[in-house]
């Protein structure tokens, strides 16, 4: 086994964007040193500010050479720059011997320095955030429970959906608000999504075009897949002998989103990349994030099975949070999860090598325990 590097206790964050929260304070009472990297020295303190740890953190100017230059061993870098960010990161890490943490997925550029990391004896901590990241927690929870009930070798059938938005607290006309880039979200309704409808590999080219009502504690919500579900079918250990009815990763949004975004669905229908990226700024104009708005984050997963003998087993988790004065309900998952794994880099109990929130039903139940002690609530519901 590799020998894991000490972390040193110093934590270096990039990027004060909107997902960041109430996570980098958190982080300021684990570790031993936290540095703010954003595009200015005075943006950074800026930030701090609104986080309320200004002096708790120190603000530093972003650019890679800085901040390879400031690295030392066992250090460990949190980005939350944009994904194709990561890997240049990475490879500065690996160079200075450092571990690295993000919330992203994990993309093949990540991949390519996760051997020489692990070599090293570093941590890559991924997918730690909220989706990715919670609905990961969840769903090996479920799973877990769900073998205990019907067993491995039992022939069964099963349905697992896992649906995350963040959405308006209060629904506008727009039915969304913007808690992540508004290039992220539309370049996300322009990659195709594969999932499992009815036993069957299905791909919908343009997902939105595969909303779907979806009903979520007595609400109803809109929801489409996104991105590739089906390599999660082994990531989250479902059993050889089960068999997928639907098995869906999705995006949750407002009842009436379809019908509101119907003239953004024609640009992206014709439009190429330098037209979504105008179309991205005139709605980011149009729909300004403000300091009085309040955000909602709605996370649903399920899991039903039907045993071949006609025993059943299913259950949820929902994790519905609505953002206050501290941060919002989008920061507040996503960093209070990337901080929590953050705190595990800290304390040596992640290995070396690729990691993301958590890969086993034992871990999961670990971080769920965790997240809730730190102000991130859920429930859970188990019908047998």
């Amino acid at each position: 086994m590799t020998d894991l590097v000490p972390a040193s206790g110093t934590v270096h964050w990039i990027g004060a964007g909107l997902s960041t929260g109430s996570g980098l304070a958190a982080l300021c009472d684990t570790a031993d040193r936290v540095l703010l990297w954003h595009r200015t020295e005075e943006r950074a303190e800026e930030a701090l500010e609104g986080l309320r740890i200004n002096g708790r953190a120190a603000p530093r100017a972003w650019t890679l050479a800085a901040l390879a230059a400031e690295l030392a061993p066992g250090d460990v870098v949190v980005s939350m720059l944009p994904a194709p960010e990561h890997a240049g990161i990475l490879a500065a890490c690996v160079r200075e011997n450092a571990h690295f943490a993000c919330s992203s997925y994990v993309s093949d550029a990540v991949l390519e320095h996760v051997p020489r990391a692990h070599k090293a004896g570093l941590v890559v901590l991924t997918e730690a955030g909220l989706d990715p990241g919670i609905d990961h927690l969840f769903a090996h929870s479920l799973v877990a429970r769900a073998r205990e009930a019907i067993g491995d070798a039992t022939p069964a059938s099963y349905g697992l959906t896992s649906y995350c938005g963040g959405v308006p607290a209060v629904p506008n006309d727009f039915r969304y608000r913007f808690s992540w880039a508004p290039a992220g979200v539309l370049n996300a309704l322009r990659s195709p999504a594969r999932y499992i409808d009815h036993g069957t590999p299905t791909t919908a080219e343009r997902p939105w075009e595969a909303t779907r009502r979806h009903v979520v504690d007595g609400e109803t919500f809109e929801v489409y897949p996104n991105r590739d579900s089906v390599p999660f079918v082994e990531q989250y250990g479902l059993p050889a002998a089960w068999t997928p009815r639907t098995f869906v990763r999705g995006t949750l949004r407002l009842d009436g989103w379809r019908r509101a975004w119907e003239p953004v669905f024609e640009e992206l229908r014709t439009g190429d990349d330098t037209r979504i990226a105008a179309l991205a700024q005139e709605l980011a104009a149009r729909y300004p994030t403000t300091d009085a708005d309040r955000d909602r984050v709605v996370l649903a997963v399920s899991l039903d099975v039907r045993a071949a003998d006609g025993r059943t087993w299913s259950g949820g988790y929902l994790l519905d949070q609505v953002g206050d004065e501290e941060d919002s309900a989008m920061a507040r998952c996503v960093s209070r999860t990337l901080a929590l794994g953050v705190g595990h880099i800290l304390d040596g109990s992640l290995p070396a090598g690729l990691n993301r929130a958590a890969e086993t039903a034992d871990r999961s139940e670990q971080w769920l325990g965790e997240l809730a002690c730190g102000g991130v609530h859920f429930t859970l519901r188990v019908d047998q």
